[in-house]
């Protein structure tokens, strides 16, 4: 049978085959890798994700503060959003601590309607009434200029945020605080259709501002935002990135190139961005990680000044009805102000993401190795287990390099391609194997199986020499066994036993019913004449040594449903259903339903062929012979299915009639 395994599998078509399944389905990965398909682009970021969860350290740069309006706030200040005096005041406050540099990730779009100079228009044009004012300094009726004011004072990074859905018919004058200067020739930044800017008064009191877009990918998760977003041929710089510049004092940005791909030269900082102007964000673990300090708690005077001083500060919301949160892979409520405090911690802690501009590339080439090697393996590997351990090797060789170069240098480079392809392969070439071992085990079983009725023709056949009369005996009743077996099926009669292979199993059986005959002296077997009841009773015995001698095989295979089947026929086809037949002289549905099948087919058979010491009966005779027998010599049922099918059994004993 291995021989037939090896032959099957290793033959020039064989061979052929395989070779051309493996390499379509590396050509597929490859393809995918190096176009970056969406598809495959999932099964990375489940990589990605689970680098990051294993790998972060949850530690914070102590550098950055976050000024947060949160419940707390609006519980005790009131309802967003809040007159912009009490923001100019809250910015006062800090700023009077002196931090390195403030970034305000609100917007002041429009004009605020709590002005006391905005309610006098209001009231002025809806009820035509001149509202006055006693004791409010000039600075306190416009809050926006108030605001502004502030702003210019406390030199804090601004707000815009970038459309792409729609663009501004009339331009606003804007001003680029952060030159970035392009010198790898590479960058190709998104280009917006649109910008929204804070009211032209507050405008034009920030010298620094800095967008706040923020994207998540398809699947809901923020993992990457841009740094640079270019607009009217100009580039500008994010928010987090706006106020790391202020913090520094640098006023140019060099856009370089270095093995991985482009990177920020912003003084000793390098910070690795894509072609494209984005930074993939370095989380180190679920939202405020990062110091926290309620707005609240500062206009209250409720804090400690060194944690403001020469501090990096964002102020911002993050009160969940106002809805400004991501989901990350921590945390599904991630504040969006910590999203800048998230990128400047990997600035700082040195623990960016570098994912390389040409990662799809060498991934693709990776996946061309690996359905290289699996094939190598695939025709050096006979064995199942060599297998299993080659591929087991190189998918950990993958896994493992893949997570070192993220450990040790940030670098993103992912192995899944490379492994689905690996465990792709694997399968496929144990399928083949499978389908290999599978033929070779049915040519084999076909060759046994014909082996099996080749003996059991030549005993047949030996047992004939001793009874040449039986003639075509043997073929006749197992064709009975068979068509009586399947309309007891049909009938719906025994349906725990007549399975499919019962009843082939039965057909191929039937031949052994006889077997015993072998031993009886041929003195007695052969004699023309009536036997006497001495002589009947040793021939009785070919039942038993029928029986006997096939069960002494099956001990040695008794999971061999052939015998087990033939031992039943031959020890029971001359038991009666009402006990009185031979050797064990069992009645009723202990006796073997084989046995009760055929006992009919022998009876019959016997009946209507020529013996030495009997003419042949007519059809007409012998099924009356067998009419009388019910429920004496046979079982009811087997008779009545044999009767119903009495036209069937009148063409097999025609077409197999003895010569």
């Amino acid at each position: 049978m291995e021989a037939d395994f090896e032959n099957a599998f290793l033959s020039s078509t064989s061979i052929w085959w395989q070779f051309t399944v493996v390499f379509f389905i590396t050509l597929v990965l490859c393809a995918g890798a190096y176009t970056q398909s969406s598809v495959f682009k999932k099964a990375d970021n489940f990589f990605y994700d689970f680098l990051f969860q294993t790998t972060a350290t949850g530690n914070a740069s102590s550098r950055i503060t976050i000024i947060d309006i949160d419940e707390a706030s609006l519980s005790a200040v009131g309802q967003w959003p809040w007159p912009r005096y009490l923001l100019a005041r809250l910015i006062k406050e800090l700023s009077d601590n002196h931090p390195a540099a403030m970034g305000l990730d609100i917007l002041f779009p429009e004009p605020d309607r709590s002005s006391l100079k905005n309610i006098q228009l209001q009231f002025r044009k809806d009820f035509a009434l001149n509202l006055g004012f006693t004791g409010v300094p000039p600075e306190l009726q416009d809050n926006d200029l108030y605001l502004a004011h502030v702003f210019r004072q406390s030199g804090i990074v601004g707000a815009r945020y970038f459309c792409f859905d729609h663009f501004n018919k009339k331009t606003p004058p804007l001003q680029v605080p952060f030159d970035v200067v392009d010198k790898s020739g590479h960058l190709n930044a998104i280009q917006a259709e649109g910008i929204l800017t804070n009211t032209p008064k507050i405008e034009k009191a920030l010298k620094y501002t800095g967008f706040y877009n923020n994207q998540s990918d398809m699947d809901g998760l923020l993992r990457s935002t841009p740094l640079l977003i270019s607009w009217k041929n100009q580039t500008f710089t994010s928010l987090a990135l706006s106020t790391f510049l202020k913090a520094h004092n640098i006023k140019k940005v060099d856009v370089l190139e270095n093995f991985f791909g482009l990177y920020l030269k912003a003084d000793k900082y390098k910070i690795p961005i894509t072609r494209n102007g984005y930074i993939d964000i370095r989380f180190i673990g679920p939202g405020r990680v990062h110091k926290f300090i309620s707005a609240a708690d500062v206009l209250n005077q409720n804090y400690s000044p060194a944690d403001i001083q020469g501090k990096i500060l964002f102020i911002g919301a993050s009160a969940m009805g106002l809805n400004d949160i991501h989901h990350t892979v921590f945390d599904p409520n991630y504040p969006g102000i910590e999203t800048h405090a998230a990128i400047l911690s990997s600035i700082y802690e040195n623990h960016q993401v570098i994912k390389p501009y040409w990662a799809h590339r060498f991934v693709s080439g990776i996946c061309l190795l690996t359905g290289i090697l699996m094939m190598v393996l695939l025709f050096l590997s006979a064995s199942p287990m060599a297998l299993l351990a080659g591929t087991f090797v190189w998918s950990s060789i993958l896994l493992i390099s893949s997570a070192l170069f993220f450990i040790k240098m940030s670098v993103f480079v992912s192995p899944v391609l490379p492994l689905i392809l690996t465990a792709f392969i694997f399968m496929t070439i144990s399928f083949m194997r499978f389908t290999a071992a599978r033929k070779a085990s049915f040519t084999w079983f076909k060759k046994l199986a014909q082996a099996q009725q080749f003996t059991i023709k030549t005993i047949v056949s030996l047992v004939e020499t001793r009874d040449p009369e039986t003639g075509q005996h043997i073929v006749r009743t197992q064709n009975y066994a068979r068509v009586l077996a399947a309309h007891l099926k049909v009938s719906g009669l025994f349906p725990d036993v007549l399975t499919e292979d019962y009843i082939e199993t039965l057909y191929h059986a039937a031949p052994l019913h006889d077997i015993g005959k072998v031993g009886i002296p041929d003195k007695i077997l052969l004699k023309p004449g009536k036997l006497t009841d001495e002589e009947f009773e040793i021939m009785k015995t070919h039942s038993s040594i029928g029986r006997d001698t096939l069960q002494r095989s099956e001990k040695n295979d008794q999971d061999n449903s052939f015998l087990k089947m033939g031992t039943q026929i031959a020890g029971a086809h001359h038991e009666r259903w009402d006990g009185k037949g031979y050797p064990d002289g069992i009645c009723g549905q202990t006796i073997p339903l084989c046995g009760r099948i055929m006992a009919i087919c022998d009876v019959y058979d016997a009946l209507i062929s020529k013996r030495c010491y009997k003419p042949a009966f007519s059809h007409e005779k012998a099924m009356n012979i067998i009419r009388e027998g019910r429920g004496t010599l046979f079982d009811p049922q087997c008779v009545d299915v044999f009767f119903a099918i009495e036209d069937t059994i009148k063409s097999i004993a025609a077409k197999y009639k003895d010569l």
